[in-house]
């Protein structure tokens, strides 16, 4: 299973192995075919949170940017 455009959403800034330049989607999903189904799922959920990992040799860095809320939403 791999992961689909859809995964990546516009608000994740995905950096992969210590480089300052956002990775492309493509690039990921190239990536993630040769991902088990927990590194996909554990992927998926670094995408919710962001944060840091490692999967297969490759470093991964997930900046999310925070729902900005309105003064009614609180």
């Amino acid at each position: 299973m791999t992961l689909k455009k859809q995964s990546i959403r516009f608000n994740h800034r995905i950096f992969m192995n210590g480089s300052y330049v956002p990775a492309s989607k493509d690039e990921i999903i190239k990536l993630s075919e040769e991902w088990s189904e927990n590194e996909e799922i554990l992927f998926k959920k670094l995408l919710q949170q962001g944060g840091n990992m490692k999967i297969k040799g490759n470093s991964f860095r997930v900046d999310t940017a925070e729902k900005i809320l309105r003064l009614k939403d609180m």
